[in-house]
Parts: C-alpha cells; sequence; structure tokens
C-alpha cells in the first residue's frame, strides 16, 4: 500500500487517519505542491492521478495495481477492504448517509474552495493580497463549522457520532487544522472543539497529524 501525499494537505491528512484507524502498513510518498512549480504536475505525477491533486492511493497487494484518488472514494474503499478493524461508516443506510453528510459538508463545500490552489489562483489571477487569501479561507470555514456545529449537537458525545470513530470525525480534524491556521474562534463551535480534542488523543490521529509526516516543514 502506496499513499502519494502532501503533509499539510487536508485530503492526505484525512486518508492517513483512515489508514492509522485499520492499522494498515503503508508507504508514504510525498508530493510536494509547491517545490518545482508543484510536483503534483509532473508527467509521472499525472498518470498516477489525472487531476493533478493529492491524494493518491496505490494498493499492490492484488494482482494488479489498484489506483485511487480523491480521498473519500479512497476512505470508502478502505472500510469496505478491511472491515473487521475500526468501521467509519455504519451499518444503517440512514446513519451513513448521515455520517457522509458532514463529511460533505467539510469535503466537499468547505475544503475545496480555500485549499492551495485557490488560494494561489486567488493571488495570481485576482491580485489578492495574502490577508484577502486568509480572510477568504476563514469566512468559507466558518461557515462550514456553524453547519456542523448545528447538525451534531443532537449527535455528538465523545466523536460526531456518538463513542465510535467514523468518516465524520476523519474529515473534521483536518479542516480543524486548518482552522486554526485561519485564525478561526474555535469558542464559537463547542461541539466541534470537544470531538477535536478527542480524537487527536489517539494515537492515529497522532501519527497522522501533519507535523509528524516525513514531509513537514
Amino acid at each position: 500500500m502506496k499513499l502519494y501525499g502532501y503533509w499539510r494537505s487536508s485530503a492526505s491528512y484525512r486518508v492517513r487517519i483512515a489508514l492509522n484507524l485499520k492499522e494498515i502498513d503503508y508507504e508514504y510518498i510525498p508530493v510536494h505542491l509547491v517545490k518545482d512549480g508543484g510536483q503534483q504536475h509532473s508527467d509521472d505525477y499525472k498518470l498516477l492521478n489525472p487531476g493533478e491533486l493529492v491524494p493518491t492511493l496505490v494498493d499492490s497487494e492484488n494482482e494488479y495495481d489498484i489506483i485511487l484518488n480523491q480521498s473519500l472514494a479512497i476512505i470508502e474503499y478502505l472500510d469496505e477492504r478491511f472491515p473487521e478493524k475500526c468501521k467509519l461508516l455504519p451499518e444503517h443506510k440512514l446513519d451513513r448517509a448521515r455520517v457522509r453528510t458532514v463529511a460533505y459538508d467539510l469535503a466537499c463545500d468547505a475544503q475545496p474552495i480555500q485549499n492551495l490552489r485557490v488560494l494561489q489562483y486567488l493571488e495570481k489571477n485576482l491580485n489578492a493580497q495574502q490577508s484577502e487569501k486568509a480572510q477568504w479561507a476563514k469566512h468559507w470555514i466558518e461557515q462550514a463549522f456553524a453547519t456542523v456545529e448545528r447538525r451534531i449537537q443532537n449527535t455528538a458525545a465523545d466523536f460526531c457520532f456518538g463513542f465510535n470513530v467514523s468518516l465524520a470525525d476523519a474529515v473534521l480534524v483536518p479542516q480543524y487544522y486548518n482552522a486554526v491556521r485561519f485564525d478561526v474562534d474555535m469558542h464559537k463551535y463547542p461541539l466541534i472543539q470537544r470531538v477535536v480534542d478527542n480524537c487527536n488523543k489517539l494515537d492515529a490521529f497522532k501519527a497522522a497529524a501533519p507535523e509528524a509526516q516525513p514531509d513537514a516543514q
């Protein structure tokens, strides 16, 4: 199992969390998103990921390599391939839908519009200053967190949905990391803060943290 990623990429971070929760051994291969004009744009990497993004998972334990992109698709693949350890999606269809809803609030509605390539576009094409880029990112994170805080008010215990870690938590923690980077006031979101604090006590989350990666800067 190989994971191509970048230490501070939210999408890479959430896959690292899932791999660790599943206790899957994997080789981590850094793809620097800035160096050399962005290593994700190299011809070799484009063969693995036509979207020129991270992460990419390569599963070589079968007769041929399985190459997967898009973090949520990767995590669901891992959950089905290794169902015996830490199920990240519940068995009941309604519970699964609710967990996915929170994950999508963050991974689809918030994270893509405040990630690196969007911020680079704002700077290069719209002449946005650093403070304006930070304000942009903070705005979208706050909108998403306000939504999630309301969604989990009847389900949160130790984690977003009760006392078991789910896909929602694996997506929430990396977005929280970004929120701190962009000076989001977490006092507004006490449930999210509690869930993140509980997650970050777990070894799987600690090992997945950006600063724990070999390419951390």
